[in-house]
Parts: C-alpha cells; structure tokens; sequence
C-alpha cells in the first residue's frame, strides 16, 4: 500500500490506445488535519487533490461541484462521480484513495474507471507507489 506525506506531487493518467500520459499537478492530503479540510473553503483548484487513506467524501459547505475517482490498493480507478456542494457520497468497500478535481476535470484527463494512475512526490525522487 503506498504511503505519502503531506505535501505536492504530480498525478499520472495512463492513457488507453498508447497515447501520451497526462500530467497533473497534485496536492496530497494524508494527516487527519489535511483531509478534514480537503477542498473546504476554496473556489478553484489548480490540478487535483489526493485523500489517503479515504473511501468516501462529502462535499458540505463547500462552494464548487467536484469530481472524484476512488483508487484501489493498486492505484486502478474504481469509480469516477461528480459531486455538486452539499452532498454525501456512498463508501466504496474497495477504495483506499480518493482523488478530488474541479468538475468536468478528469473527463478531459482520461480518467475513468479501469485506468491506472500513479502518483510522484515532489522532492523524493521517485514514484511514491
């Protein structure tokens, strides 16, 4: 299972057919304190969000509509929502992550259930998978 710091990053979407991999950048939420806040309090969000571990959100008293991808263990999408601001969504028994984006946001990355993501930190070198 991977393990993240709070902190930046950068989203990988494999893209089906062979194409080139989309990019973006990530802000990744791991300690209580960062995923309690999540994207409360904001208009716009520049790339994506990550929540680790999660498996559900909700998206009271927050002030934009929202996608979200829940990823399994392996970082495979599960399932993709978009949420308008006050609702709740259903846990996913098999979701470990959940990545939040503006909605409409992922559709134009590629992002569906069945793709693969990965995910880079900032600073480490590496992919933090």
């Amino acid at each position: 299972m991977a393990r993240w710091r709070d902190g930046q990053g950068e989203l990988t979407v494999r893209r089906d057919g062979g194409g080139p991999p989309v990019r973006v950048p990530l802000e990744i939420a791991t300690s209580y304190r960062a995923r309690t806040k999540g994207l409360l309090g904001r208009d716009s969000l520049d790339g994506a969000l990550l929540l680790s571990p999660a498996n559900s959100v909700h998206t009271f008293r927050m002030r934009m509509s929202i996608d979200v991808a829940y990823l399994d263990r392996r970082l495979t999408v599960i399932a993709v929502r978009t949420m308008p601001p006050g609702r709740l969504g259903l846990p996913r028994v098999r979701a470990r992550h959940v990545i939040e984006a503006e909605a409409g946001a992922m559709e134009g990355w590629g992002l569906r259930a069945g793709v693969r993501v990965d995910v880079d930190v900032v600073g480490e070198g590496g992919e933090g998978r």
